[in-house]
């Protein structure tokens, strides 16, 4: 208990050493308040002038825009350049072009007041109206420090490209507005002293104003735009008497992006695109009021935060603990419960645990160094056909890492000549030279092929010919494999003077025929020994002996295994492989063939008085079936019925297989309804219950369920919270404790991701 209360206290320690820092940083920020408001805020209103500035100059952009689209409206072009005929006027055209270009005043505020004048017809076009007489127009919106004639000259009469006029009061409507206007004359390229047509906007200053009320309204400062010459575009907050006096100033640097101007903070941005300057001003009582609030604020959040801090230490100092004195517990359980600790927990932790990975690595490597060893295991398996079923052989590969992926191939066992009476030592070493040469030379020509040793001058070699591992490398046929060997044979004689021959069955068409496909290698093996042939010989090429049926009893015994494993299609292309051979390379005489009716139906029976098939209620139907297998009819019969026994007798191994698994898994479920409570519950335990691995137990839950076996167990604990939480009678963190979380947080986020609200939440809905 002592050791525990230590790892708490060291946790508390460093939790209030880590509270005294915003302590001294609450007073390092009460410091540094005021020139950090100050910095922020220059910041801060520099942006806001920019963003207003790009607004700004952005909407002005869009007039632009507009005046680029009427000067490619065809109608327009049409109708300022055609010569006018006396009095004439072409009134359907120039309505035409009003309802077209009446469309932009109604989309955009910068275009709500705009005229076009036409020169040879003398009309100004407005959005609402054509005046024939520009005079009219004129009495209806003017300048009041322009007259008709100035109006005439100075805005219809001359040629403009993209001309801003400074803000000047415009009579309208009989009121009066202060408005900047933009002049464009069309077509866009017109030069002289007269254009065909003019385009003029007129922006209200209010609507100017609204870009730029940010300042004013955030800060309560004011806003000043000026164009190159000095001239206003936009005032807000400020007069001409006050803009004309800090102009003239010396203490004001126009130059300098912010400075203190009086009781102002002036910020000052020129535009890069029109030249023009923007001010603002943000007065000084605001900076000092966000100062004081940030005081006010520190100190105040400094005091609750360290409140918060003592307490929240505590609780984390509880919950942090509590792990390392439960791994404490497992380690000295582990490494002897009177090991002592020491002075230090984790020194204590780090040295036993360093131990554990250094064990582990010594492990793997010494798996590492085994791995040859066990790929030659699993190949001599392979060969001598130890393996049941397809998956055993996979998880085997897989084991060896083989990358085994094998659908079809040859098997041939090479023969490494020259080395007569094998008595010496040194023989013994050449031979094991030759052969790793040979190997060498196999693997350089074609890296899929899978070898073992078979005696001291024997290899077997397994041909893939279907792609292999699908790694790209072409595929092997039979004329290929040829092709190869005699390639191999050429290189040793020459470089080495070796002398390989090789003996070869008939092709496997499946990883099960390995076996098969090997005992006719050594069937060719035997015939060549005996008969003094030389080079590579293929189990085809051999006399057949046609008295008797070929079924050995290793073709017997992996019958019998792929059955007892309920590999349906494997026992099938076992039996269709012994009834090919006995029917295509033999002719049997009646009584052979009898004799060979007669052996299968006995492995038939030999299966059948297994207690895997007795127990069964389809055994007396099937065991007469088998009974009345008879050499009638033709071989494709036999080979019909024979399918349909084997079909029956998988089908009984899959159903027990079947009742088997849901008892497991009943089992699992029952282990979790019981053990729900323990936070120690996890996939090792489950499956020492078991007595299964728990690779096996995850799938084969997961297979019959349809659901993890982690969601599962997840399932049951938030089904006993529901129940505890409608209850009413414990706290979420009892609750937690009680269906085995250790931590209420991980409770909480479990509980949330599989009912969809929080514990608190969820109880809340109850009322």
């Amino acid at each position: 208990m002592s050791g525990h209360f230590r790892v708490f206290r060291k946790f508390l320690i460093s939790y209030i050493v880590i509270l005294l820092i915003p302590n001294l940083a609450g007073y390092m920020s009460y410091r540094t308040a005021i020139s950090v408001t100050q910095s922020v805020s220059i910041e801060n209103s520099v942006t806001q002038l920019q963003k207003s500035q790009q607004m700004f100059e952005r909407r002005m952009a869009e007039v632009e825009g507009f005046t680029r689209q009427l000067a490619l409206n065809e109608d327009l072009n049409v109708l300022m350049n055609e010569q006018r005929a006396g009095d004439k006027v072409n009134v359907y055209d120039i309505w035409k072009v009003m309802k077209e270009v009446m469309v932009f005043s109604q989309t955009n505020d910068f275009l709500k007041n705009y005229y076009i004048y036409l020169r040879n017809y003398n009309v100004v076009l407005t959005p609402g109206s054509a005046y024939f007489r520009p005079e009219h127009y004129y009495e209806n919106a003017h300048y009041t420090e322009m007259t008709f004639d100035q109006w005439k000259t100075e805005v219809l009469g001359k040629t403009h490209s993209r001309e801003i006029l400074p803000i000047k009061p415009l009579v309208m409507d009989r009121s009066t507005t202060p408005v900047i206007s933009y002049l464009q004359s069309l077509p866009l390229d017109s030069f002289g002293p007269m254009a065909p047509a003019t385009v003029v906007v007129l922006i209200n200053q209010k609507t100017i104003e609204d870009l730029f009320t940010g300042v004013k309204d955030r800060y309560g400062g004011w806003t000043y735009v000026s164009n190159t010459q000095g001239e206003t575009i936009s005032q807000l907050g400020i007069n001409d008497h006050d803009i004309q006096a800090m102009s003239v100033d010396r203490a004001f640097n126009p130059s300098k992006q912010s400075q203190f101007y009086k009781d102002d903070l002036v910020i000052t941005i020129r535009s890069d695109s029109t030249g023009w300057v923007y001010h603002a001003g943000v007065p000084r009582t605001k900076l000092m009021e966000s100062a004081n609030l940030i005081k006010y604020i520190t100190w105040s959040v400094t005091s609750v935060a360290l409140l918060v801090g003592l307490i929240v230490g505590w609780i984390l100092s509880l919950r942090n603990s509590a792990p390392i004195n439960r791994l404490l517990g497992v380690v000295r359980e582990q490494f002897g419960k009177d090991a002592p600790i020491g002075r230090n927990e984790y020194d204590f932790l780090h040295g036993n645990i360093s131990s554990i990975l250094t064990n582990n690595r010594r492990l793997e490597q010494e798996l590492n160094r085994q791995l040859p060893l066990i790929r030659d295991a699993f190949l001599k398996r392979l060969i001598a056909g130890e393996f049941q079923t397809r998956e055993e052989i996979q998880a085997a590969a897989t084991q060896a890492d083989t990358g085994l992926s094998l659908c079809e191939g040859f098997v041939g066992i090479l023969h490494v000549h020259g080395y007569a009476g094998l008595d010496s030592v040194e023989i013994l070493n050449e031979l094991h030279a030759a052969r790793l040469l040979v190997k060498q030379g196999l693997h350089e020509a074609d890296h899929r092929i899978l070898m073992t040793d078979l005696g001291s001058d024997r290899i077997v070699a397994i041909f893939p010919t279907d792609g292999g591992n699908g790694d790209g490398q072409a595929d092997l046929d039979l004329e290929g494999v040829k092709l190869l060997l005699d390639r191999l044979a050429a290189l040793m004689f020459r470089e080495y003077k070796i002398t390989v021959t090789g003996f070869f069955g008939d092709p496997f068409a499946t990883v099960m025929e390995v076996s098969r496909a090997y005992g006719q290698a050594k069937e060719t093996m035997g015939y060549a020994d005996y008969m003094q042939r030389k080079g590579f010989l293929w189990y085809a090429d051999i006399h057949q002996d046609n008295t008797t049926y070929y079924y050995p009893l290793d073709m017997e015994l992996r019958l019998i295994g792929t059955i007892h494993a309920g590999e349906e299609d494997e026992a099938k292309k076992i039996v269709q492989s012994i009834l090919q051979q006995n029917t295509e390379n033999r002719e049997l005489s009646p009584e052979m063939a009898n004799q060979l009716v007669g052996e299968l139906r006995g492995t038939m029976l030999k299966l059948l008085d297994q207690k895997a098939f007795a127990e069964s209620v389809r055994f007396e139907e099937v065991k007469d079936r088998v009974m009345d297998i008879q050499l009638t009819g033709s071989i494709g019969t036999i080979r019909d019925e024979l399918f349909a026994i084997m079909e029956s007798m998988c089908g009984m191994i899959t159903s027990k297989k079947n009742d088997l698994h849901m008892k497991t898994v009943e089992q699992i479920k029952r282990f979790i309804a019981e053990r729900y409570s323990d936070p120690d519950l996890t996939l090792y335990r489950i499956a020492e219950q078991t007595e299964r691995p728990e690779k096996f137990i995850s799938q084969l839950f997961k297979e019959i369920t349809g659901t993890n076996l982690s969601d599962h167990l997840e399932k049951v604990r938030m089904d006993h919270a529901v129940a505890m939480l409608q209850k009413k009678s414990l706290t979420v963190d009892e609750i937690a404790s009680s269906v085995g979380y250790n931590s209420s947080h991980s409770f909480r986020r479990a509980f949330k991701r599989v009912i969809g609200v929080a514990p608190s939440s969820f109880r809340q809905s109850l009322d």
